[in-house]
């Protein structure tokens, strides 16, 4: 009889099994990676704001801060307006950007005050922390949902 080259059914399954396995440990440190990198770049879209919103404030003074995330986007820019300021990239303008919502809220005559407040688009999934700031221009952070963007909110380090 002639010996038979290649591997036995039970051979192919220890194999298939080992793979599952080590698949099985790697797909949580992945999940928890993306989550952390969609809050690192939440954090890095609220300080983009934050410096979008000085810079909007010093070029148009009697408009004070921008009241909309609109305003401080823009695809017409030459020149940059008050109701189109080039300041920040159209994607974090439409509100959601990288697994986090943003909702700019300002008020005044002119526009004195500002707050941004960063919301995971699904809870536990995208992201496990929210974050917001305020003309003070620190990024705060809570494990639940924000309200109220205050000094009582915890600063991020």
């Amino acid at each position: 009889m002639k010996k038979q080259k290649g591997f036995s059914l039970i051979e192919l399954l220890i194999v298939v099994a080992i793979i599952l396995i080590i698949a099985s440990m790697a797909i949580p440190n992945l999940l928890r990676a993306r989550m952390s990198a969609n809050e690192a770049s939440a954090v890095g879209a609220v300080r983009t704001l934050n410096a979008a919103e000085i810079s909007y404030n010093s070029a148009y003074p009697t408009v004070g801060y921008a009241a909309t995330l609109g305003a401080l986007s823009g695809t017409a820019c030459a020149p940059p307006s008050a109701a189109s300021a080039c300041l920040i990239d159209t994607q974090l303008a439409s509100g959601s950007k990288n697994g986090y919502t943003y909702a700019l809220s300002a008020s005044g005559e002119p526009v004195s005050t500002y707050e941004i407040v960063a919301s995971p688009a699904v809870p536990n999934q995208t992201g496990v922390r929210y974050f917001c700031s305020f003309a003070d221009a620190v990024v705060r952070y809570s494990e639940s949902a924000i309200a109220s963007c205050d000094g009582s909110i915890t600063p991020l380090q």
